[in-house]
């Protein structure tokens, strides 16, 4: 299953996600951690664009062929 929360910055998404991301064994993606992880590796400056969100998306797919709940 993958469920899906969208909101404005700073609204609580990720206060959101982590509980029953916790509860159910599931999975949460943050693209904020993932844009933040290749900025840091010095492969990438902001802005990204999209390159974020692509491996978010990979990473979700690759969870959910593996039956992981994924809240992203």
């Amino acid at each position: 299953m993958l469920i899906v929360i969208g909101a404005l910055p700073a609204t609580g998404k990720t206060t959101l996600a982590r509980l029953p991301a916790a509860q159910i064994g599931g999975v949460h993606l943050r693209v904020d951690t993932i844009e933040q992880a290749i900025v840091r590796s010095g492969l990438a400056q902001h802005p990204l664009g999209p390159v974020g969100y692509l491996v978010g998306y990979a990473q979700a797919e690759e969870c959910l062929h593996q039956r992981l709940t994924v809240i992203a």
